[in-house]
């Protein structure tokens, strides 16, 4: 996935689109032998994907949406903002704009017997459209979520990932050879509470993506961990270690 890592600074949240382009076949034919290539976080957990037009959600803004369909075993809302994520930096790639979209809803619930995840909506968009500068960017100080001097170069990457109304719930704290991964529970959003832990978990998953993409990038090796949940009554659950190798 070292590939995206430029995209890591490209991408954004596209809500606007270029008037009067479109996407072409071959851009789509590339988007499906795309989403083919996709790597899971969890290989064991069956996924499926459908690219349907807008109108066939309720999505407000794009000319296609990218649905997700998975079986619900556990990890698999994180495993849904791991494999995602990879399609939106790859949309920044080919200059297509993308949003993950939380709260529409598609028409077909459930598909191959697979229940709806979440999806996102895209677009032709113009190279201009796209971050220029990452100091625009608005995300929390890397000293709000990264604990420990280890691997800053890391940190100041990854905190860039983006999540539900930019709740950025993911917490670091790192040592020698190890980051370790965690989700805040306490999180003021716009987004109701009952469904917050729903979507922070599809954006550990993007954040995992985002981690892995810039330690590949700068050669290091590791080994991860998943974690079961753990009380949700806690302030911090742990989602994952990774031991550098």
């Amino acid at each position: 996935m070292e590939e995206f890592y430029d995209m890591l600074f490209k991408r954004r949240s596209m809500r606007k689109f270029a008037e009067g382009l479109t996407i072409s076949e071959k851009e789509m034919q590339a988007i499906r032998q795309q989403i083919d290539t996709l790597i899971p976080l969890e290989k064991d957990i069956r996924v499926r994907f459908k690219i349907v037009k807008r109108a066939e959600t309720t999505a407000r803004f794009g000319e296609y949406c990218l649905l997700m369909y998975s079986e619900q075993n556990a990890h698999y809302l994180l495993n849904a903002g791991y494999m995602l994520e990879q399609m939106d930096l790859f949309f920044a790639a080919q200059n297509i704009g993308a949003c993950w979209v939380g709260l529409a809803k598609p028409k077909e619930k459930q598909y191959d017997g697979l229940e709806y995840v979440i999806m996102i909506a895209f677009g032709k968009s113009r190279p201009q459209d796209f971050r220029q500068d990452i100091a625009e960017c608005n995300r929390k100080e890397v000293e709000m979520i990264w604990e420990g001097e280890f691997y800053r170069d890391i940190a100041d990457v990854v905190h860039y990932a983006p999540s539900a109304c930019n709740s950025q719930p993911w917490r670091i704290v790192s040592g020698d050879h190890r980051i370790q991964v965690y989700r805040n529970t306490v999180i003021k959003s716009f987004i109701p509470a009952k469904k917050l832990p729903y979507f922070n978990s599809i954006d550990m998953g993007i954040f995992l993506c985002f981690l892995e993409i810039a330690l590949q990038y700068n050669q290091y090796s590791f080994n991860r961990k998943l974690c079961g949940e753990q009380d949700p009554d806690k302030r911090k659950i742990k989602i994952a270690e990774y031991h550098l190798l």
